[in-house]
């Protein structure tokens, strides 16, 4: 197999030096990661400046001046010279769970290789600062592999991993579920620069919401790893027709 690897913590991040050597148990694998960290980047495409690509051959390492989908999308679109059979990112530092999803430029690496046809898994560990990452990469491993042994035929599929800070002898094993929801955010914090004005930071992320036993935020509370099938249609289609209701047919 071919992997392409990616991440939004940046190309020296450990999670994704772990991830990498994980991978290389079901074949070659390419790192193609951002210069510097953009967490929080989302699906953002660097359309208004040019990017740099440094590769460091003895890694089989592309360093990027871009986000996380600017490595998916320029490694599918030309860099490499072959197509992967599996994109994945990550280890992310930190949880990538309910609406989290949305910002997260893990899971957006992702999607990108998702977008492209070929199937994408993002990995992320719930808590910072690395703790117990060698568990989390063999995890990761775990995951990879009964994913290659499944049927699918139904095609590529988009799978997004959140790993308990823990042993990997004392995880409770891995159940599939929703995406939970957060509260809203807390509110911006407001200081004043050196230089006499204000600047603000955003607040921290809102607490779970909705942390039914079927979300990923209540298997990871309880020892699981948790496996969310993620899709990129935005659509409501239960509100299609109520909105051709009320939209109406002629200007």
């Amino acid at each position: 197999m071919h992997i392409l690897i990616s991440n939004d913590d940046g190309y020296r991040a450990p999670g994704i030096k772990a991830l990498a050597e994980a991978m290389k148990r079901f074949g070659r694998v390419t790192i193609v990661a951002p210069e510097h960290n953009h967490s929080g980047a989302s699906n953002s495409l660097s359309l208004n400046r040019p990017l740099t690509v440094e590769h460091i051959p003895g890694d089989n390492l592309y360093v990027v001046s871009g986000t996380p989908s600017d490595c998916v999308h320029v490694a599918l679109t030309g860099l490499l010279d072959e197509r992967p059979d599996l994109v994945v990112s990550g280890i992310n530092c930190g949880a990538n769970m309910g609406d989290d999803t949305m910002y997260s430029g893990t899971v957006a690496a992702a999607i990108e290789g998702y977008l492209f046809g070929v199937p994408s898994i993002a990995f992320s560990q719930i808590d910072k600062g690395w703790a117990e990452l060698e568990s989390a990469a063999k995890v990761a491993s775990t995951v990879v592999e009964r994913f290659l042994s499944a049927d699918r035929e139904a095609g590529p599929v988009l799978l997004n991993v959140n790993i308990p800070n823990m042993p990997f002898d004392r995880l409770q094993g891995i159940r599939a579920t929703r995406l939970g929801r957060r509260s809203c955010a807390d509110d911006v914090i407001c200081e004043m620069s050196p230089r006499g004005f204000p600047i603000y930071w955003l607040g921290a992320a809102g607490k779970p919401a909705d942390a039914a036993e079927d979300t990923d935020f209540w298997a990871t509370q309880h020892g699981f790893v948790s496996v969310s099938p993620l899709q990129t249609d935005l659509t409501n289609h239960r509100q299609v027709a109520m909105a051709h209701d009320w939209v109406g047919g002629h200007l």
